[in-house]
């Protein structure tokens, strides 16, 4: 609350510089000691226009980040199981690259009838889904054996992208990378 000390002088002061310089109050520090007054004053108070109202803080939320494990999958909806081969090929530049996955036995081949059709090649982890739609199948005698499939990578940042996927994908699956 704002508190207004409303002061009247008396008639018996003539100076305008008495008004300026200070009150005749006990309260004033900055008063005049010349100016007396017969008057002390009467306190006011008065209220703010708009209420201040206190309420207790909101309890902070805290957001659990679930980290993602970075999958690979055939069919969308379908991790596929079998961990690949992967061969990484980059352009001397640096400005585009290609990544060949190799998958033999593919856990896909035994339950492909019940869940539907190869739709592409998608590596889904935290940051999103990176997609291919160059898959092909190997058959022996018959049935299928292997399936590979290759991601090309234009820009330095596909290339990025692509690494950090690769570093989940193989911190999840117990993968190395050797270079040869």
């Amino acid at each position: 609350m704002a508190t207004l000390r409303c002061l009247s002088l008396s008639s018996h002061l003539s100076q305008p510089r008495h008004l300026i310089s200070g009150t005749a109050s006990p309260h004033n520090r900055f008063a005049s000691p010349n100016v007396h007054s017969s008057f002390a004053g009467t306190s006011l108070n008065l209220s703010n226009a708009k209420p201040i109202s206190f309420t207790k803080p909101r309890a902070t939320q805290s957001l659990i980040k679930v980290q993602m494990t970075a999958k690979i999958q055939f069919i969308q909806g379908t991790d596929e199981q079998t961990i690949p081969n992967v061969k990484l090929t980059k352009s001397r530049d640096g400005s585009n690259g290609v990544a060949i996955f190799t998958f033999d036995e593919p856990s896909l081949f035994d339950s492909s009838g019940e869940l539907g059709d190869i739709t592409g090649f998608y590596m889904i982890d935290d940051e999103g889904v990176i997609q291919s739609v160059d898959v092909s199948a190997k058959f022996v005698n018959g049935k299928p054996s292997t399936i590979e499939a290759k991601y090309i990578m234009r820009t330095p940042r596909e290339w990025d992208r692509f690494m950090r996927f690769m570093e989940r994908y193989s911190q999840a699956n117990g993968l190395q990378f050797v270079k040869k």
